[in-house]
């Protein structure tokens, strides 16, 4: 199996990872890429797009949480205080 995910492209790869993940709901390796992708950016040279793709996760971030008349972002106060207070 490792073989023949080796010979695939960047592509393949990704399409194959994001199909299996949201197949099986896998939220946990959909966040670990979404905070992988500003650093691949930046070390494939593109420090601007690095930039702006955490701009842009925040607007997408900031919209979620205000969905639902704040209903969202007060179920998630925990989750805050506790990054907050690191």
């Amino acid at each position: 199996m490792a073989e023949e995910l080796e010979k695939l492209t960047s592509k393949e790869l990704h399409d194959r990872a994001i199909d299996r993940a949201v197949h099986h709901l896998d939220v946990g390796f959909l966040w670990r890429l979404t905070k992988a992708i500003p650093a691949a950016q930046a070390a494939a040279g593109h420090p601007d797009q690095a930039e702006a793709d955490v701009s842009h996760l925040s607007s997408i971030l900031n919209e979620l949480v205000h969905s639902g008349g704040g209903e969202v972002a007060d179920e998630l106060r925990p989750l805050y205080i506790e990054y907050l207070r690191r």
